[in-house]
């Protein structure tokens, strides 16, 4: 899980940040060895004490994968650098234990453990230049307690990844507390707008859909005029829908009886059906690895919500694409998969389905991702999206089986 775009407290932050740099400065100029005879181990102290400073000082505006690896490169070439030139200094060395603390600060799990996985590697060298080329000359204080040295240093990196896992689950957490979150507002907000709104335009619109088909019955009325009342009761028909869907949203029916569907079943009952949909642009449905898998559900809602995203793969695709469902059994849970060779979504967009309004459809209402959610959530289940701009989707729907 990474946040790039996790927000930073400036005040915080630059507090902290100027606290670091000061303690760097006073560990250049306060009481240090080097300092009356100028060479190139306290330039090179000083460089490094430059280097990372501007790097934690403008790290808020480059909130990049790249420069956190300049950061943890840079800080890490420091540690070393003083542990080398302060010999006589032995808490140098708990700075090198806790150089992989620095990637937690950005909570990137692959950062982490390249950082850790190259820690380790240095202390390996590191131990071995004192074990066989300084023989305790300088670093007396580990090579006489060499494999005591070695324990502490594992048990620090064992400490260090069992912080690192604790807040990154918990992180997880609540990352999918927010957009549970942010999910139930939406269909809060799109339930409010249905209650107030559904009824009142329902009842002129079945009025006026009324009159249209008494006209169409009429004989004094001429085919043409007859064809254009049939368009009319077309679209109103349409509208009846949208409104239809709208009503489910605010009002579902929690009350639905369920039985034990056969999700093999009911999947080559959808692509029956939407195969003669998929001649117009020459797509078609290809059932791959098709397992029997009991669910309790409705048949009808479980239809519903497959027909919206088979369809949904087939219209994303181009002419000529298959869409490949699939069907497994994983412990406890019934998987399903809709993958498609289409246009693919951002991030951004994936983001936003099942928004009111948002479709990546020029005719589309956004209701139909909407109703997907709502089943998958009546019946405990889940619906993932993995997409790739230009390479297409893959919809992921499980059930507790």
């Amino acid at each position: 899980m990474k946040n790039k775009n996790t927000p930073i407290n400036p005040k915080l932050y630059y507090s902290t940040v100027l606290v670091v740099i000061a303690l760097m400065l006073l560990g250049l100029f306060a009481g240090n060895p080097l300092l009356h005879h100028l060479g190139p181990g306290y330039l090179t102290h000083g460089v490094l004490v430059f280097f990372l400073s501007i790097c934690l000082l403008i790290y808020p505006l480059y909130k990049s994968h790249f420069f956190r690896i300049i950061i943890i490169v840079v800080a890490s070439t420091y540690f070393y650098t003083i542990f080398f030139l302060y010999p006589n200094t032995w808490s140098n060395f708990i700075f090198l234990c806790f150089i992989p603390a620095i990637s937690i600060l950005f909570f990137d799990k692959k950062l982490f453990h390249l950082s850790l996985l190259l820690n380790t590697f240095s202390i390996i060298i590191l131990f071995s230049y004192i074990a066989i080329v300084d023989r305790g000359e300088l670093y007396s204080y580990i090579r006489e307690d060499l494999i005591g040295n070695i324990i502490n240093f594992l048990g620090s990196q064992a400490i260090l990844y069992f912080i690192f896992y604790l807040s990154y689950e918990r992180l997880k957490k609540q990352k999918l507390y927010y957009e549970q979150i942010k999910h139930s507002e939406r269909l809060k907000t799109t339930g409010q707008l249905a209650a107030a709104m559904a009824h009142e335009i329902r009842n002129p619109l079945t009025v006026v859909k009324g009159f249209l088909q008494l006209y169409e019955k009429e004989n004094t009325y001429n085919e043409n005029s007859k064809r254009h009342f049939s368009l009319m009761i077309n679209e109103l028909s349409t509208a009846e829908q949208v409104i239809s869907q709208y009503l489910s949203i605010a009002k579902p029916d929690k009350d639905t009886e369920t039985e034990l569907v056969n999700v093999k079943d009911v999947l080559q009952s959808v692509t029956d059906l939407l195969n003669t949909y998929g001649l117009l642009h020459d797509n078609k449905i290809v059932l791959s690895k098709v397992e029997d898998g009991y669910i309790a559900a409705s048949t009808i809602e479980l239809k519903q919500l497959l027909i919206n995203i088979i369809k949904n793969a087939m219209e994303a695709s181009k002419v000529g694409d298959s869409v490949v469902v699939t069907s497994e059994c994983k412990k406890d849970l019934i998987e399903i998969k809709v993958m498609d060779c289409g246009q693919g979504m951002s991030k951004e967009e994936m983001e936003s389905l099942g928004t009111p309004f948002y479709s990546l459809k020029s005719r589309g209402t956004g209701l139909g991702m909407m109703i997907c959610y709502n089943i998958a959530a009546k019946y405990k289940g889940t619906i993932h999206f993995d997409s790739v701009k230009g390479k297409g989707t893959t919809v992921t729907i499980r059930f507790p089986s």
